[in-house]
């Protein structure tokens, strides 16, 4: 199944809750949502459930973004503990509303190198991942985001490497991040492969701007609306031909008009959305 929903209300939606943008993205003919905590866990489990409810009743898949604050690799500690914390809030409301993931940026190099790192993020999500278990929370994904910079830890093979040790952890694919890391380069067919054992895919996508110095090394500087950097339908056409179970979030700054762009794509290419 390929659902298709906006990273937050949808800028057309009659009021800026949760539960609004959910009945918008469900008029429009969308399937999926990603609610935003990129600013602090401010939702409460009682709200949690009853924004729930309604996406149950909408078919509408959620999923949340948890804050940005998070560095795992900290090398304070306290950072560490608010950063364990934050995710935790996160699992607990994601459970409440039975979303199917959380998607993380899970830290920094810093002045660890990158074996070391991750390292340190299989202890920590290990830590996360037996919590989230005790509290009933393992029903929802903890997903690490590949991430955009050269500085950020996050690369899809780290990524891969966690998610083998802790088998609750999953790749949340943001396809703008890798092809902005590689300095404007993206093979979906190398990338697909290497993620087919996953039963489903979550993913982010976006038109993005970057900076590059090397060949092959990039650092994402914002994001964009879908405007062919990286190109969107090669990707589309490779879901529909291995017929993959997928989420795709658009995380531009237009929303609910990239997810439809994407709708349309898809349809272009003979998949229904029924």
């Amino acid at each position: 199944m390929i659902r298709l929903g906006p990273a937050g209300v949808p800028i057309s939606a009659k009021g800026s809750s949760s539960v609004d943008g959910i009945k918008r993205c469900a008029e429009l003919g969308l399937n999926a949502m990603e609610l935003e905590f990129v600013r602090g866990v401010k939702m409460s489990v009682d709200v949690a459930k009853e924004v729930g409810k309604v996406a149950k009743q909408l078919d509408v898949a959620l999923s949340i973004h948890a804050p940005y604050y998070i560095n795992l690799t900290s090398a304070e500690a306290p950072k560490i503990a608010a950063s364990e914390r934050m995710i935790a809030d996160t699992l607990s409301r994601a459970a409440a509303m039975d979303a199917v993931v959380i998607a993380i940026h899970a830290g920094w190099y810093g002045k660890l190198n990158p074996e070391q790192a991750t390292e340190q993020m299989i202890t920590k999500f290990t830590k996360l991942a037996k919590l989230s278990e005790q509290r009933g929370w393992d029903n929802v994904k903890i997903g690490t985001e590949t991430t955009g910079r050269m500085s950020q830890w996050g690369t899809l093979d780290e990524i891969l490497e966690l998610c083998k040790a802790v088998p609750q952890c999953m790749p949340v694919i943001d396809w703008a991040h890798l092809y902005a890391r590689a300095g404007g380069n993206i093979d979906y067919t190398a990338i697909l492969d290497k993620v087919k054992r996953f039963k489903h895919l979550h993913c982010h996508f976006e038109g993005i701007k970057f900076s590059s110095k090397a060949p092959g090394t990039g650092n994402e500087l914002s994001h964009t609306p879908i405007n062919g950097h990286p190109p969107f339908e090669p990707l589309a056409r490779e879901i529909v031909k291995r017929k993959l179970d997928v989420t795709i979030i658009a995380e531009g700054p237009t929303l609910e008009q990239d997810s439809l762009k994407m709708k349309r794509i898809f349809e272009k290419l003979g998949h229904s959305f029924g």
